[in-house]
């Protein structure tokens, strides 16, 4: 696939952008067309934040992403080693994508709290692992996806809480 081959700068950032906004837009559609039918009307925890606080924090989340993403796909070596470790972090910042749209429509879409619950821990677990192999090819990379991870992670327990409320 060609985002595994040397990239330069600019084509870089074009996938980068065109990835998270891709997820963005998914979880987006998903997200706010059942805001006011469903999710307004399940009991909540008192740990919600207020709904405008979401997309200010996705929004951000979101061009960390892009630029976390982007220094990983700038950055290569010939080495066969550091190949293969890039292309395996390209995999799991992939799944990890897929994960997080995944959860909004298992979450949103379907209602299928307990089932979102399962498939947030294992975001949450490719979000960690994706942080990993990061650090080894770019340390700024990995700490990029930091507020990601401890975002998710306070998503993960209010979807547990939504679960044990419902």
């Amino acid at each position: 696939m060609f985002i595994y081959k040397k990239l330069n700068k600019l084509t870089a950032f074009i996938i980068s952008v065109i990835f998270i906004f891709i997820t963005a837009i998914i979880g987006s559609i998903f997200t706010t067309r059942n805001i006011p039918t469903w999710y307004q009307t399940i009991n909540l925890p008192f740990l919600v934040p207020p709904s405008f606080i979401f997309p200010i924090v996705w929004n951000i989340l979101f061009i960390l992403m892009i630029i976390s993403f982007y220094i990983i796909l700038k950055t290569y070596n010939k080495n066969k080693s550091f190949i293969d470790l890039r292309k395996s972090a390209i995999n799991f910042f992939i799944i990890q994508l897929i994960l997080n749209f995944l959860w909004v429509i298992l979450f949103f879409e379907f209602n299928f709290l307990f089932i979102s619950l399962i498939e947030i821990v294992i975001l949450e677990v490719f979000i960690i692992l994706t942080i990993n192999k990061f650090s080894y090819i770019n340390r700024t990379a990995s700490r990029l996806l930091l507020p990601y991870v401890l975002w998710i992670f306070f998503a993960m327990i209010l979807n547990f809480l939504v679960f044990l409320l419902n």
